[in-house]
């Protein structure tokens, strides 16, 4: 990935005489939807010759296999190359715009008689300030090495968390690697989803070096958002106590609604709505009440401690599919304080009155963690619009490029 609008492998490999797969994202913006796309070879020279773009156009040497399929609905373009030869091996480019010089990415092809066959990128969906789940496949079933989620970049594969408690700067609060099912699977929940998130991820067990895990994960996140922008505090008095509305949709299906607390890439279940309740939690934590019709549940935690502060998570599954969303809580101690106003020190100290504040324990309520859910497959997340409440503060079908000798024309 070199740019935030278009990324995607920067290594190929593919066998002779089989066909290889290219996979090249980019924003789903009204240009780069409509823009041409190309797929073209750099030459000694530093020109890239165009194989193949959207206007039609195909290389002679290329003709008949060699196809361009673009979907813009999903950000996407796939270019297809068969019956490859060793000198397809080279350096090519994706790339958005009227020339071969514009939006682009570079990536290494290297094809030879024994090589594997590359897997297919995972397409994941995200809306703005929304929420995702991935899905991370078996790697060592004996649950002895950690797992982590890291970012693809120029070189390398950019932690971002793992099961040892890392978690990157941007990501505090706001991602969870579940723990290890009997398959030796694992998920990675994100929400408060932004733009920047975009790109290619590979989720893996054991050392962040280690190639033994094939899956990459492309994350695509909307540039435009039907969701309402939410505070990310919450604040609330020692002693007191503060109630959490978490919102869902109705119609969704959902096996499981909780609570829980975040910390260190992991979050532990205090409440949820088929009665369980946290042992360190009893008798200060329930879910007060749910309206299945509205899609909401609210938790109301009491008797606040100091050390209630951090970061909660409310959530609702559905199968393999989880949607959550965040929220940090401060908490205040109890102020008794005088304070005593500045005086003037320029012909003679004038007297003030003295200003006693006292703040008590109070009962705050928060619909901060709105958020919606819809109906989602397993690689897909489409969350519905919601209203925000008053009481918030202010704040194309595929078309597919294949040509044959007798359609060549030149670009």
């Amino acid at each position: 990935p070199v740019s935030s609008t278009l990324y995607g492998s920067r290594f190929l490999t593919g066998e002779v005489g089989r066909s290889v797969t290219h996979q090249c994202f980019y924003s789903i913006t009204p240009a780069n939807k409509h823009d041409r796309k190309y797929w073209c070879k750099l030459a000694g020279n530093g020109v890239c010759n165009t194989i193949i773009s959207t206007t039609g156009y195909t290389l002679k040497d290329h003709a008949g296999r060699v196809s361009l399929e673009d979907i813009p609905q999903d950000g996407t373009f796939r270019v297809t190359m068969t019956d490859l030869k060793e000198n397809d091996t080279g350096t090519y480019r994706c790339g958005i715009g009227t020339t071969n010089r514009d939006l682009y990415i570079n990536l290494n092809l290297r094809v030879s008689a024994d090589a594997g066959t590359s897997v297919p990128i995972e397409l994941i969906r995200g809306e703005f300030r929304g929420s995702v789940s991935i899905l991370c496949p078996p790697g060592d079933t004996q649950g002895g090495k950690k797992r982590f989620w890291c970012k693809l970049g120029r070189t390398s594969c950019i932690l971002i968390a793992d099961t040892e408690g890392y978690v990157g700067k941007s990501y505090q609060g706001r991602i969870f690697i579940t723990p290890q099912e009997s398959s030796g699977a694992f998920k990675i929940l994100i929400n408060d989803l932004k733009k920047e998130d975009s790109g290619l991820y590979r989720c893996g067990t054991g050392r962040l070096s280690a190639q033994d895990s094939p899956q990459v994960v492309a994350l695509q996140v909307t540039a435009a958002s039907t969701l309402p922008k939410r505070p990310k505090f919450l604040s609330g008095t020692v002693g007191g106590s503060l109630s959490l509305k978490c919102h869902y949709d109705p119609k969704g299906n959902y096996e499981k609604k909780y609570l829980c607390r975040w910390k260190d890439a992991h979050c532990l279940v205090l409440v949820d709505a088929d009665g369980f309740v946290h042992e360190s939690y009893e008798g200060r934590i329930q879910i007060a009440s749910s309206d299945q019709e509205k899609g909401t549940y609210t938790v109301v935690v009491s008797h606040l401690q100091e050390e209630d502060a951090g970061w909660y998570w409310c959530g609702a599954k559905n199968g393999r599919t989880e949607h959550t969303s965040s929220v940090k809580l401060l908490i205040q101690k109890e102020n008794h304080s005088l304070q005593e106003p500045e005086t003037s020190t320029l012909v003679k100290p004038t007297l003030s009155q003295s200003l006693t504040t006292c703040s008590t324990p109070t009962h705050r309520s928060i619909t901060g963690l709105t958020y919606a859910m819809g109906t989602v497959t397993e690689s897909t997340n489409t969350l519905l619009p919601v209203t925000s409440p008053s009481t918030l503060p202010p704040v194309t079908s595929p078309s597919t490029f294949v040509t044959s000798p007798s359609q060549i024309s030149d670009e």
